[in-house]
């Protein structure tokens, strides 16, 4: 089969094809993996360009409608016909009594679905009518980060993605322990350890789940041992702006000034992401600036063309509630890779005017700073003060809900769109069949009586900018 013949291949996906070629109209059970996986998009595409597609009919089997397969497991019932202007969706079904449900059904048209994966032009994953629908129009106002099929002008921002600067396994040949750094006769300097021969250094090798928004010491390892398990670092250690977070290994500076030059990056910090995620986790997309140093394959590295103001903002949106929200309708497994990041919709380059920038900047910046090692990134953003800002976790939330309801308005949202995507039940009741923030919301409520803080604080900062009182 021309379409699902290549690559790894899997044979449901040969006999849909083959039934696509034989059939007028045709019906089967396949994995949902038919419009979703990247091995079958060439398939999925065609149906949708033809406009074959007639319905996409998602189950999980949590309830056994299958015995004897695993209750994890997603299948859907696949529809074919001669042409049809729009396809007819449901994901997470449970029992065939739900295919009537109203609210779990959607129609896609060819255009829509290619306006939302320009790239893969696979079938986007939506719990609910409301998902869809606000879904369409965010797409319908804001730009995918990256569209191939523009060339140059499909990447306003020049993104560049590394994803094996230096590589966990492959790699490991130059990774050095604390115990045998000390071991060898290297002495701590800061961060680093650095040898009695002049010249030799070697710096933090940062691994994803040291960082989270706005905080490169998030996670600490301790021990000195490669078989140490990392902790979350305390309120207090965060508070000293001399704290930074122990990595398990170091590698040469040498080395790392080598490889980072050969991408033509020469500043004194990095961004990047967590690769490993889900989309019911308290957060699915987690990036964070981090200081100039080795970095794993765990956490992608991305480089902009643009001006630091620049990428504050757009660590801005990738740091934001309502970027979240959208990838977490496309993310169906446990990796956020590059390919999921390049359909996220992404506000332009220029649709920052000198206002909004004034507006993210200086918080990212208070937000970011927060210990000495960051002061490269400080100074790239023209701040000259000397010191590190203080940690203060109620400033913090608030600095970040101000910023989750700046970035909202960017995406053209309203309040009550806003209000759906914190917490759906709060527009449609608690029987709605989606969920957005399910798990945070959960988790503050346990942990702040009650309280769905996140929710107060992005409104509470979304009604002072219309009062003006925010700026």
């Amino acid at each position: 089969m021309p379409l699902t013949g290549t690559g790894d291949v899997n044979t449901y996906a040969l006999f849909a094809e083959l039934f696509a070629k034989i059939a007028a109209r045709a019906g089967v059970i396949v994995p949902t993996g038919i419009a979703t996986d990247a091995t079958t998009a060439p398939f999925f595409a065609d149906l949708v360009q033809k406009q074959r597609l007639s319905a996409l009919i998602d189950f999980e089997n949590r309830d056994a409608i299958f015995p004897g397969v695993h209750r994890s497991y997603k299948f859907s019932l696949l529809a074919l016909t001669k042409q049809t202007k729009a396809a007819r969706f449901s994901f997470f079904l449970t029992s065939a009594a739900q295919i009537a449900d109203a609210d779990r059904r959607f129609a896609l048209s060819p255009a829509e679905i290619a306006a939302i994966n320009p790239n893969t032009r696979t079938a986007p994953v939506f719990r609910s009518k409301a998902d869809a629908e606000l879904t369409k129009q965010i797409y319908a106002r804001v730009p995918v980060l990256i569209d191939d099929s523009k060339d140059k002008d499909g990447n306003p921002w020049g993104v560049q993605v590394y994803t094996r600067i230096w590589h966990m396994a492959e790699d490991a040949e130059w990774f050095r322990t604390a115990l045998q750094l000390a071991g060898a006769g290297f002495v701590r300097d800061g961060r680093d350890w650095v040898s009695p021969n002049p010249g030799e250094r070697y710096v933090p090798l940062y691994e994803a789940k040291m960082i989270h928004h706005y905080n490169h010491r998030w996670a600490t390892y301790e021990g000195g041992a490669a078989e140490d398990k990392a902790r979350d670092s305390t309120d207090a250690e965060r508070a000293d702006p001399a704290f930074e977070a122990e990595p398990r290994y170091w590698v040469p500076e040498a080395e790392v000034a080598s490889r980072l030059t050969a991408k033509g990056w020469t500043r004194g910090w990095l961004m990047g992401w967590r690769d490993i995620t889900n989309a019911t986790n308290e957060r699915t997309v987690i990036a964070g600036a981090i200081p100039r140093s080795g970095v794993g394959h765990t956490s992608p590295l991305f480089f902009l063309s643009a001006e630091p103001p620049k990428w504050a903002a757009f660590l801005a949106v990738m740091s934001s509630i309502a970027l979240d929200y959208v990838a977490r309708q496309k993310i169906g497994g446990t990796h956020l890779t590059y390919g999921y990041l390049n359909q996220f919709p992404w506000p332009s380059p220029s649709a920052f005017t000198e206002t909004d920038l004034a507006f993210i900047v200086p918080r990212v910046l208070e937000l970011t700073y927060t210990s000495h090692s960051m002061k490269p990134f400080a100074e790239d953003l023209c701040y000259s003060g000397n010191a590190p800002f203080p940690w203060n976790e109620d400033r913090r939330v608030t600095l970040r809900a101000e910023l989750d309801a700046k970035i909202a308005k960017l995406y053209g949202l309203t309040r009550d769109q806003l209000r759906y995507i914190l917490d759906p039940a709060d527009i449609y009741g608690p029987a709605y069949p989606s969920e957005t923030f399910r798990v945070l919301q959960k988790n503050e409520r346990a942990k702040y009586n009650g309280d769905y803080r996140t929710a107060r604080l992005v409104l509470e900062a979304w009604d002072r900018m219309d009062r003006g009182e925010l700026k």
